[in-house]
């Protein structure tokens, strides 16, 4: 009997919703395999267009509450972000549809969800990478395959068992048993895979430690009109950056060997406010070691402005900077600003768009070589893997969570950059306005997480490493390699249903 239209729909709705809450700030992991199941089942056994639809559809289930800090920016700007997400899993029902006409289609599906998160990562605008099956495993069995395959790798295996259970309920309604026994062997193989991995891989040797200092100042509320004030925001980087200068000259902290401020800690231009380069050239002569300084600073014509991270040395001020290569459309700057700004008021709180950097953030500070990104880079693989492999012995995320604090926000994008203290094999120093600082270590695990909303100054030695982990240096290759497959499977899925077609067989239900 056929499976209906509507019963897929609501497989699809509801399964997209539970695939949701394997995220941060549920982190209910183990949901994302019989979620992704789901998902599949819903889309298989039926026609190529049915499945777009349905696809749609589980798109709309799983991005509508991912995405729900998006409504502190606006309702419309929720909806809009999350249907464009979705119509990204529009193409992901249609590949599940035609893959599943292939022998061992499980296998080929696993590639389509990697080909669709590729998709969407790249575009729109330089894309949106959020909700990637991988960020909700970092505490799960399967997170050691990150060690191999990095991000992309961790979503294939994860989407695999998922499209594996869907295999392992079609076997079973048919009786066929013999596959059902593969899917669970295959299944058990994965998960039991990756947490040998996780045991037996370690990160790249220590080279050196280092001493380092994060600064979280905190802003004086949330919300967006936070930038408004950022007078106060400097001001409390600044005090809490004196604060620490007095706890190490009393020994109640060791001396830091580098200073991290957060993205966005001043928002004054201050090679333009000569008053505010010179609180800042106080505030690190006081601590006594270069720090990194997330600065707003325009270009040289005014036109535009930078998202910079600029080292301050306590001798000879502001030095070498990164200046954030990928900026926030709509949020940095503003796509197509004549035509569309004049119909969407809000955009007016982005006056000036933002200038993109061409260099990868890799800096020196004091005796250590940095890899730097900025907020939402974390989530973006070219960003991150080029500030390892360009030299950086340690990551630094600087992230400005404010405008989205107590929303989940947070906690989505902390989670990214343990996974990638994972796939790169490097301690991960996480320096924000409000929160979530933090130090993760090469293995994911967290040895320093501050509240949201204080303000908190901590101290810790970190490692340091040269060495490359295998994901860091077959990355990229494996993302083509798994995308081909699911281009493949596609292709292969649209032959042999012309094939069908020709021959007069009818599709095959689920």
């Amino acid at each position: 009997m056929p499976f209906p239209l509507l019963a897929r729909l609501v497989v699809a709705v509801v399964s997209g919703w539970a695939l949701s809450y394997s995220f941060p700030p549920h982190d209910l992991w183990w949901v994302l395999p019989p979620a992704v199941a789901g998902i599949t089942g819903a889309c298989t056994g039926t026609t190529t267009w049915r499945a777009t639809v349905v696809g749609l559809v589980a798109g709309l289930g799983f991005f509508l509450p991912l995405l729900d800090w998006m409504r502190v920016v606006g309702t419309d700007a929720w909806i809009g972000l999350s249907v464009l997400e979705a119509a990204f899993w529009a193409v992901l029902g249609a590949g599940l549809s035609l893959v599943a006409r292939l022998p061992g289609w499980p296998l080929w599906a696993g590639g389509v969800w990697v080909l669709v998160e590729a998709m969407r990562s790249v575009m729109p605008w330089g894309g949106f990478p959020w909700g990637r099956l991988a960020y909700a495993l970092v505490e799960s069995p399967l997170l050691g395959w990150a060690h191999l395959g990095g991000v992309t790798g961790l979503t294939a295996v994860a989407a695999t068992a998922g499209t594996l259970l869907a295999g392992l309920v079609t076997a079973l309604g048919r009786g066929d048993h013999g596959r059902a026994i593969a899917a669970v062997g295959l299944v058990a193989a994965l998960l039991g895979g990756g947490a040998m991995l996780t045991v037996a891989v370690s990160p790249p040797p220590v080279s050196g430690t280092a001493t380092a200092a994060v600064v979280q100042g905190n802003v004086p509320r949330a919300g967006l009109d936070f930038q408004g004030q950022r007078e106060a925001v400097l001001a409390n980087h600044v005090e809490a950056t004196r604060a620490l200068a007095d706890d190490v000259a009393e020994g109640a902290v060791p001396a830091p060997d580098f200073v991290l401020w957060p993205e966005n800690s001043s928002d004054i231009d201050p090679f333009v406010d000569d008053s505010v380069r010179a609180r800042i050239d106080e505030a690190v002569a006081d601590v006594g070691a270069p720090t990194l300084v997330g600065v707003l600073v325009g270009t040289e014509d005014g036109a535009q402005v930078e998202n910079s991270a600029i080292v301050w040395d306590p001798v000879t001020g502001a030095g070498d900077r990164y200046v954030k290569r990928h900026p926030v459309p709509f949020g940095e700057y503003v796509p197509g600003r004549d035509l569309i700004a004049p119909l969407v008021g809000r955009l007016d709180r982005v006056p000036r768009d933002m200038r993109a950097g061409v260099e990868p953030g890799v800096l020196t500070l004091g005796p250590v070589s940095v890899g730097v990104v900025i907020c939402f880079e974390i989530a973006y693989d070219a960003e991150v893997h080029d500030a390892v492999t360009e030299g950086g012995q340690v990551l630094v995320v600087q992230t400005n969570n404010a405008t989205y604090g107590r929303t989940g926000q947070p906690e989505q994008q902390f989670a990214i950059s343990r996974l990638r203290a994972v796939e790169h094999g490097r301690d991960v120093l996480v320096a924000s306005t409000s929160g979530i600082s933090g130090l993760i270590r090469a293995d994911g695990s967290v040895t320093e997480q501050s509240s949201e909303f204080t303000q908190t100054v901590f101290v810790r030695d970190v490692d340091l490493r040269d060495q490359l982990t295998w994901a860091t240096r077959s990355g990229r290759a494996v993302a083509w390699l798994f995308a081909a497959v699911g281009a493949l499977g596609m292709m292969g899925g649209m032959i042999s249903g012309r094939r069908e077609a020709r021959g007069g067989a009818g599709g095959r239900d689920t």
